[in-house]
């Protein structure tokens, strides 16, 4: 069983990359919150990894957290979510908001996520709500008031409408709101710095 894989980028592209472990390529199938924290093609990089075992395949999944990891790991055990949507569900919102959304029991924010219906968010919150950790991973901007949500979400709209993938956008956006709270203009000005990084 393989647990852990830290060597060289060889081969990157959204969703998978090849590990070069020694002379040995690794294909590991990974959610974009772990690509974009990726280095380019040669860098050094230690993932955490869940070994899958089918009849016709052994398939490697890679995790930058051990948050990402034990959420991809509670995700397919619910019936119906196999390693793919469980991939999918993770590079389309971040695991901070994935944890939050599960405890509101909210359908709607996780049936935004490409590939997720009605039915299998209903199946998501219902059979995890209660296996999650309590504690929020992301700090609440701004002490979490309803006037911080609104700003994240607009200045979050703001940068999906400019091409950005949610995950990344979220990312800086958090980053930016506790680093230097502002206005609307402020907060996407220093979100924007944060997506040049």
């Amino acid at each position: 069983m393989i647990a852990h894989l830290r060597r060289r980028i060889f081969e990157k592209q959204p969703n998978r990359i090849v590990v070069d472990v020694n002379g040995v390529g690794y294909d590991v199938s990974v959610p974009l919150s772990t690509f974009y924290g990726l280095g380019d093609t040669g860098a050094d990089i230690a993932l955490r990894i869940h070994t899958h075992v089918r009849e016709d395949a052994l398939l490697l999944f890679g995790f930058a957290t051990r948050l990402e990891q034990e959420l991809f790991e509670r995700l397919i055990s619910v019936s119906g979510i196999g390693p793919k949507l469980a991939l999918a569900v993770l590079s389309g919102i971040e695991p901070g908001e994935l944890i939050k959304a599960i405890h509101r029991g909210d359908v709607a924010r996780l049936t935004a996520i490409p590939g997720v219906g009605k039915k299998t968010s209903e199946r998501i919150v219902l059979e995890l709500k209660d296996r999650l950790p309590k504690a929020d991973h992301t700090p609440a901007p701004e002490g979490g008031t309803v006037e911080a949500s609104a700003l994240r979400d607009d200045v979050l709209s703001a940068l999906m409408n400019l091409g950005y993938h949610r995950p990344l956008a979220e990312k800086a956006v958090d980053t930016a709101i506790r680093s230097r709270p502002g206005d609307f203009e402020q907060t996407l000005r220093q979100s924007l710095r944060e997506l040049a990084r």
